[in-house]
């Protein structure tokens, strides 16, 4: 543990930092996943365009793991050993892809960019002017979640757009 390193830190108990920041691990290693296994299972128009983005951001939702892991290690805490844990202590869940159509994949990727928009935010709010440190390793994950969010939303969108405008020349 690094006590000078935590020495830093203001009104805020380590070990509940630790505590938000294993959930938060939970979560980047089920996003990691579901963005892993959306890639191999989806179908549908433009799906190669969805894969490349997918298998991009389960490489950030990796590495965001290890930001936070290391992180709790500074802290003189322990990343969660266990992947049963990480359904557990998880923040916003795992959505096992039901429906292997782009768009349906593309909307369950956007919910869990918003729920980590959610989680970061708060953790962001609560470390900020108390733990520097993991103030800006959270706001750089933020960052990161909010352009999954955009890129996803965007993708949705010209796909969305495309079918609709093929359904309207198809009627003609």
């Amino acid at each position: 543990m690094a006590r000078a390193g935590n020495s830093i830190i203001k009104g805020l108990e380590v070990s509940e930092i630790i505590k938000l920041l294993n959930r938060a691990y939970a979560d980047e290693w089920l996003a990691y996943y579901q963005y892993f296994i959306e890639s191999k299972v989806v179908k549908g128009i433009m799906k190669d365009a969805a894969i490349t983005e997918l298998n991009q951001h389960a490489a950030d939702e990796l590495r965001h793991a290890n930001m936070v892991a290391d992180r709790i290690i500074q802290l003189g805490g322990t990343p969660l050993l266990n992947p049963k844990e990480w359904m557990k202590k998880t923040n916003c869940g795992y959505d096992e892809p039901k429906n292997f159509d782009v768009v349906a994949i593309l909307e369950d990727a956007i919910k869990g960019e918003q729920c980590a928009i959610k989680v970061y935010s708060s953790i962001v709010d609560l470390t900020r002017d108390k733990d520097i440190v993991t103030y800006d390793i959270v706001s750089q994950i933020l960052a990161d979640e909010v352009e999954h969010e955009e890129d996803l939303q965007a993708l949705h969108d010209d796909i969305t757009e495309f079918v609709s405008d093929l359904k309207k020349s198809l009627k003609k």
